[in-house]
């Protein structure tokens, strides 16, 4: 039998940080919560808790209130305290090096400069899966944090709804380590509709008689 989920979301505490670029963890995270019916936030390991269910598995919910870069804090105590091995942990975050509105899964590697990954990795090692949430690049690196952590624009909510949509009606397949079908998923999900094809041939006028 599989050992629980662990899912965490990585973001910044508080109203001021909620609609940032940097709590796109946070925000697919709650979505979660309201869409599949977790039960109600606790606070515990430094961060807000709720327990549930996917796919028949059970899944615990973690937002960390550690701030961004000790996000290793309350991850490292919750996955401690559930005595879960690291395969059981999936981090979410924002990703600067994948376009808007693009995601990607991954195990393992790097941190690619996101401090919470960093932090994470510090506690626990490098070995777990992580959903990475596309909230593209500034351009310059001194622009990096004001980018993450200014709220998403109008044109970004635009792709940000349908894109947290469809992974929150994926989410049964992160709960089965099926990444792969989780990605197909979330990419037919988001596919723009197929203009209609017009096969109705022009009316021919009726000649007088």
């Amino acid at each position: 039998m599989d050992a629980p989920l662990l899912m965490a979301g990585l973001g910044n505490p508080g109203t001021q940080y909620a609609r940032n670029r940097h709590n796109a963890g946070f925000i697919l995270v709650d979505a979660i919560h309201a869409h599949h019916r977790f039960g109600p936030w606790r606070a515990k390991f430094e961060g807000f808790l709720s327990e549930g269910e996917l796919a028949g598995r059970k899944t615990y919910l973690l937002k960390p209130q550690t701030y961004m870069n000790n996000s290793g804090v309350s991850v490292g105590a919750a996955l401690r305290f559930f005595k879960l091995p690291l395969k059981a942990l999936l981090v979410i975050h924002d990703e600067i090096d994948l376009a808007a509105g693009k995601i990607k899964m991954k195990t393992g590697g790097g941190d690619a400069g996101q401090n919470g990954l960093r932090s994470i990795t510090a506690a626990l090692g490098p070995n777990y899966r992580r959903l990475r949430i596309g909230v593209g690049h500034p351009g310059e690196k001194s622009l990096v944090a004001g980018h993450v952590l200014q709220n998403f624009s109008k044109e970004d909510i635009g792709w940000l709804k349908p894109l947290v949509e469809a992974m929150v009606a994926s989410a049964p397949l992160l709960a089965k380590d099926d990444d792969a079908g989780f990605m197909s998923r979330v990419a037919l999900l988001t596919q723009p509709p197929r203009p209609e094809k017009q096969n109705k041939k022009p009316e021919q006028k009726k000649e007088d008689e």
